[in-house]
């Protein structure tokens, strides 16, 4: 059986097992339950107490012992109900936090802020940024020096990407390195005309910079900084240059 499911409405392996010992023999004493799951009556017990708390067990008295039983499967869905209502709630008092937390981070604006991601999941972070900093800008055009093998990259790590970028109303400047890539929707496209095919894919945006490449072990790495200076200096440099392949 796959547990999975059920680890994600927050149960660890052994709550699950004493979880499915309930449902699998009915009602049953802690100590019988505890050398069924080959698990400590002590544990069993406070285990016990979560399922109960949760809604996943109940017990019952019979005979001076107490028996106990697991709840319908269905009270899971009431479970999940639960976790969707308590998101919903933290999203709110989040995003009346998020103005304290930018306060703090304003103290070090005047200083650049480097991050650094690595493999496909740390591209997909870059390329996330990508969209939400532009989603927030005011602004709808970013500006990108294409590589062929850092977008074969990109591709892989973010399928939905351009896609996403467009139904996002945002639209780019590419100047590609290498011979290749096509026009999607909302972009434009001129080419520096090197045969670099593995020069890094740079993305100009919102006040950032970033930089998808590959590292010494040809692992896929991105870099973003994130200072005004620096993006309006590569956004000159991108803008004159685009100028010029005209």
């Amino acid at each position: 059986m796959d547990i999975s499911i059920l680890k994600k409405i927050g149960l660890n392996e052994k709550e699950i097992k004493v979880y499915l010992s309930l449902l699998e023999y009915g009602a049953i004493s802690i100590r019988n339950l505890a050398d069924i799951t080959e698990i400590n009556r002590g544990t069993v017990y406070d285990i016990l107490k979560k399922l109960q708390s949760i809604g996943l067990a109940a017990f019952y008295h019979a005979d001076n012992k107490q028996r106990f039983v697991a709840e319908s499967p269905e009270k899971i869905m009431l479970i999940l109900k639960n976790q969707e209502d308590e998101l919903k709630n933290l999203k709110k008092d989040f995003l009346e936090y998020i103005p304290e937390l930018k306060a703090l981070q304003g103290k070090e604006e005047a200083r650049p802020t480097t991050k650094f991601y690595e493999k496909k999941a740390g591209i997909r972070i870059v390329l996330e940024d990508v969209l939400e900093s532009m989603a927030e800008s005011s602004e709808k055009d970013y500006y990108v020096y294409s590589a062929t093998h850092a977008s074969n990259d990109i591709n892989e790590a973010f399928p939905n990407f351009t896609k996403e970028r467009i139904k996002r109303k945002i639209s780019v400047k590419a100047i590609s390195m290498a011979k290749g890539g096509g026009l999607s929707g909302l972009d434009e496209r001129r080419w520096l005309g090197t045969e670099n095919e593995s020069a890094t894919f740079i993305l100009i945006y919102n006040g950032k910079v970033a930089y998808i490449s590959r590292d010494a072990l040809d692992n896929p790495v991105g870099v973003i900084i994130e200072n005004n200076d620096i993006y309006n200096t590569q956004k000159i440099i991108f803008l004159r240059l685009w100028g010029l392949l005209k």
